[in-house]
């Protein structure tokens, strides 16, 4: 007799181990998930549906630990997924079926394509998707003033492109810590020049990183396919509305407040739950706006509004936002929290960026903006081969 341990933080393992002894593909991804381990915080619960979980636990062999108005159930995905049946659920957590299946839902697996529509085009997420950053402003936190005229800032476009990336955000306004606003007029001069440029040579596609409708229109106009809104959609109620009569891809971030104000709003007791929760509601809103669901891409907000600590239990529960169901996207590159654990000073947290973004990976993240092209690429190649099935 043998007996081998298999790594149970991925499917991966599980699969392997299946196709090894003659299963077909999908059926053995399918049993891969199924006893993948899965823990769910059920919230703002009665009492009756408490105790309904603590006896269905007791049946089904799931752990439930509860608490006033909420439970926490942890078991294989497929001794838990019964509950998002009516057919099989107790009839006192009816109010839970429908949530738990659109969460279930979302941990499709592995092999099914997935993808980001944007403007025009479908961007396949079967890859890590990077994002290269150009932006003409004089005050951003790593970069400021790097890019002093158009012209400089479209030949960094064509560097970024060479170096494998598939999407240009272009930003005109700093959105670092205690950041001023910059004037509608003075932003559309800075980015659509550059937009302009990048597609007169081809160049793309491009997003534009703004929080303004009248940008974002002159931007769309000028070419670009993407809106990239750090507040989430919050700070120009016209926003969503120009992004979905554009049909543009749009990028929904977390933020609290405002770059002036975010610091002192970075106050959580659980920040992974509560951002998914607090994004969840933004994407919900950008929909009812309008923008369809297969447009939409959430971002957690590295560094926007949330400390070190906060940044570091957000990467590691990523798993969180991605529960989600919408992709992933996530803004890593050269952020304070990554000089907190490497010491490194702004300019030189490449490397740290790179290896962030291969943990985020590994936590189903799949569009990764970042300023040091060719380093995230060789280290996110290196995290997709391990997450690859064979």
């Amino acid at each position: 007799m043998k007996v081998t341990a298999l790594a149970a933080t991925t499917p991966e393992a599980v699969r392997a181990a299946l196709a090894a002894r003659g299963w077909e593909p999908q059926p053995a991804w399918f049993a891969a998930i199924g006893i993948q381990p899965l823990v769910v915080l059920i919230e703002d619960i009665t009492e009756a549906e408490r105790e309904a979980l603590v006896h269905w636990g007791a049946k089904s062999g799931a752990d439930v630990l509860t608490g006033d108005g909420w439970a926490l159930v942890a078991g294989a995905t497929s001794r838990i997924a019964p509950l998002a049946r009516y057919d099989r659920a107790p009839a006192e957590l009816a109010r839970l079926a429908p949530v738990l299946g659109r969460l279930l839902g979302a941990r499709a697996p592995p092999e099914t394509p997935r993808s980001w529509v944007i403007r025009g085009a479908e961007v396949s997420l079967e890859q890590p998707v990077i994002i290269g950053i150009i932006n003409v402003t004089p005050d951003s936190f790593s970069d400021g003033g790097h890019l002093a005229s158009a012209d400089a800032a479209i030949a960094h476009g064509e560097k970024l492109i060479a170096d494998g990336c598939r999407l240009i955000d272009v930003g005109g306004e700093s959105t670092r810590p205690g950041a001023a606003p910059v004037p509608v007029k003075e932003e559309i001069a800075r980015v659509v020049p550059v937009i302009e440029g990048l597609v007169k040579r081809g160049v793309g596609p491009i997003s534009v990183d703004t929080r303004k409708a009248e940008v974002a229109r002159a931007a769309l106009a000028a070419g670009a396919v993407v809106v990239n809104d750090v507040s989430g959609l919050r700070f120009d109620p016209a926003l969503a509305d120009v992004a979905a009569r554009a049909e543009a891809g749009v990028i929904v971030m977390h933020m609290r407040g405002t770059p002036a104000t975010m610091d002192d709003l970075a106050k959580y007791d659980h920040v992974a739950a509560e951002v998914a929760a607090e994004l969840a509601a933004l994407a919900e809103k950008a929909e009812r706006g309008g923008i369809a669901r297969e447009r939409i891409v959430v971002d957690p907000g590295f560094g926007f509004a949330k400390t070190a600590i906060h940044n570091f239990r957000l990467l590691d529960e990523l798993a969180t936002i991605v529960a989600l169901g919408y992709p992933v996207a996530v803004g890593l590159s050269r952020k304070r929290f990554l000089g907190a654990a490497t010491g490194r000073p702004v300019e030189d947290r490449d490397r740290a960026t790179a290896i962030a973004c291969a943990l985020a990976w590994e936590r189903g993240a799949r569009l990764f903006r970042v300023h040091d092209v060719a380093l995230a690429r060789e280290a996110l190649a290196l995290a997709s081969a391990t997450t690859k099935p064979t």
